[in-house]
């Protein structure tokens, strides 16, 4: 009769590659293996798709990219010395699947298939990858794991149940599973439930880190047979985490579960055996290793991932410097704040535009932000520039009432401003247009939607309010000027045309939350106390606006539904 299974020392992973920079990934991929083993874990398990980053996108249909990647993983495979490394990679084969390798004795010993690929707004997988077909365990010195990748494991049924009921008792899922606000909890919610259903432990290691309009947050989670948190990594971070993991009370549990027996499911699933792996010897007894990180507040979760994602961005695409234009406004100060604890006060400088319509209390309280983050600030006047080009045009625009092509002229040059020193300087232009202006239209193309990074596109004005006084009550609340937060919206034009025809904010980004990111009716919104007028306008802009919304820069994406992956509209269309 065998004896009690020992506890797995486990260990999770959670890393931020870099898409296409394989000998970077597969460096990284390593030293954490290496790091892991040497702190007690005997498996390590690194996120999906690691190898190549994520998501590749058409790199994925490059036979040299996917050849290049199986050598990165070979390099990587051979640091699983004394120590089964379980590492994500894209695997060609008779086709090409989002696959994991594991890896033992410094080389690849078994290959795991994703079976469940995607398609739904922001990862069209189907596209790069063909399912796998069968579930996979691995005896590893007693105990059962089984294999997962990413959506695996977010449904109850196969493959991870079907591991679980051929004997599994830990079942190990990489994943690449894009942040939007709240998800990350709402993930672990639904890792804890699927722990009780299958009777086994879990362990979902998760990417870390930004990728153009995507932002991965990291939040790998280790939970026992019963769904209790035994270890959770940072959010937004990179992390190596423990857990030891009791791999015999899930089998003990199960003896008083019969339809939950391995017995019960035998010859009824298809199954695939990943090798046998013995279990080196420890010395002393396994210590219980429990490492829950805490969770983040709402708002410091979506100001750390817009950091994250503003970080890579800029790095990742090998800038050293970021600019922003300054207006007093609160758009421009979070993006500003975002920029300053993303790369660091000496890395940002502020630019300070004033022309005829600018108010001196506003150019003022940039001036003072800067001074208080610490931040280089430029000014350029840009009236004389207004000047010349409203000269040049008037002799067109003789016969015609002057409306707000003239005023928006001025943020057409501080656009081109900006352009011109990130050209001149090598500097990243971040722009600062919000989801609510983009959604309506009112973000002109060479101003808040100017730049290289739109830091806050998916994000309601409302909420920038929020993440402002947010970030400032965690400064003491002496680091954001005072009338930044209580002063009224504004574009600085020579008049207030918006307020005639739009409801103000808070009834915007009703309109925009519920039927952009819920899909709400607009049956369902009148329930919800908006005025008819209202809800018609509104939802008749967001139409009309697609185009200017395709010009502007990538962003990350913060909401369940934000424009571009999510929402894929025909810019020529009728009724849309």
């Amino acid at each position: 009769m065998a004896g009690p299974i020992p506890p797995v020392r486990l260990a999770l992973a959670q890393l931020n590659p870099r898409v296409g920079d394989l000998e970077g990934n597969a460096a990284k991929a390593r030293e954490a293996v290496i790091r892991a083993r040497d702190e007690g874990a005997e498996v390590v398990l690194l996120p999906e798709l690691v190898i190549s980053g994520h998501p590749a996108e058409d790199l994925l249909l490059q036979e040299r990219f996917l050849l290049d990647c199986e050598e990165a993983l070979r390099h990587a495979a051979g640091a699983a010395d004394g120590v089964v490394a379980l590492i994500g990679f894209p695997e060609r084969a008779d086709d090409v699947y989002d696959a994991m390798a594991v890896c033992a004795d410094g080389v690849v010993r078994a290959v795991y298939r994703k079976n469940v690929v995607p398609r739904h707004g922001i990862l069209d997988e189907h596209r790069h990858f063909q399912p796998g077909t069968s579930a996979a365990v691995l005896e590893f010195g007693g105990a059962r794991l089984g294999l997962a990748i990413g959506e695996d494991l977010w449904a109850p049924g196969p493959p991870a149940e079907a591991a679980a009921l051929a004997g599994a008792q830990l079942l190990l899922a990489a994943a690449a599973a894009p942040y939007h606000r709240g998800e990350g909890v709402a993930r672990e919610r639904m890792l804890v439930q699927r722990a009780r259903d299958t009777v086994a432990a879990i362990a979902c290691c998760n990417l870390v880190g930004g990728q153009d309009d995507l932002v991965f947050d990291g939040h790998s989670i280790v939970c026992d047979h019963e769904g209790e948190v035994i270890a959770r990594a940072p959010q937004f971070e990179e992390a190596i985490v423990h857990a030891t993991v009791d791999v015999q009370a899930a089998a003990t549990s199960r003896l008083r579960q019969a339809r939950r027996r391995p017995a019960a499911a035998a010859g009824l699933l298809q199954v695939d055996r990943a090798g046998s792996f013995v279990r080196s010897e420890h010395p002393r007894p396994v210590p219980l290793v429990r490492d829950v990180a805490p969770l983040l507040d709402p708002l410091s979760e979506i100001h750390q991932a817009l950091v994250l994602a503003t970080r890579d961005h800029v790095e990742k695409n090998g800038f050293g410097h970021a600019c922003v234009g300054l207006s007093g406004g609160v758009d421009t100060t979070l993006v500003a704040l975002i920029a300053v604890d993303a790369l660091g006060a000496r890395n940002v400088t502020g630019v300070v535009l004033p022309s005829r319509y600018s108010a001196e209390d506003k150019q003022a309280d940039a001036r003072r932000l800067a001074a208080n983050l610490g931040m280089e600030c430029l000014e350029v006047p840009i009236e004389p520039a207004v000047e010349a080009l409203a000269t040049m045009l008037d002799p067109l625009f003789a016969d015609r009432e002057p409306d707000l092509t003239e005023e928006h002229l001025q943020s057409r040059i501080r656009g081109t401003v900006l352009t011109g020193l990130s050209s001149k300087f090598g500097w990243l232009v971040l722009g600062a247009g919000t989801k609510s202006e983009a959604a309506i239209g009112s973000t002109t193309t060479l101003d808040g939607g100017a730049g290289g990074f739109a830091v806050i596109k998916d994000v309601l004005k409302t909420r920038v309010y929020e993440l402002v006084g947010h970030r400032n009550e965690q400064a003491g609340g002496s680091l954001v000027p005072a009338a930044i937060l209580s002063r009224p919206p504004s574009a600085e034009l020579g008049s207030d045309r918006r307020a005639d025809t739009l409801p103000d904010y808070d009834m915007l980004d009703l309109i925009l939350e519920r039927a952009l990111e819920h899909d709400a009716s607009r049956s369902q919104l009148v329930a919800a106390g908006v005025p008819e007028i209202a809800i018609e306008r509104v939802l008749e802009l967001v139409d009309r606006n697609e185009a200017r919304r395709r010009q502007q820069p990538p962003g990350p994406r913060v909401t369940p539904r934000a424009f571009g992956r999510d929402r894929r509209m025909p810019i020529t269309g009728v009724g849309h």
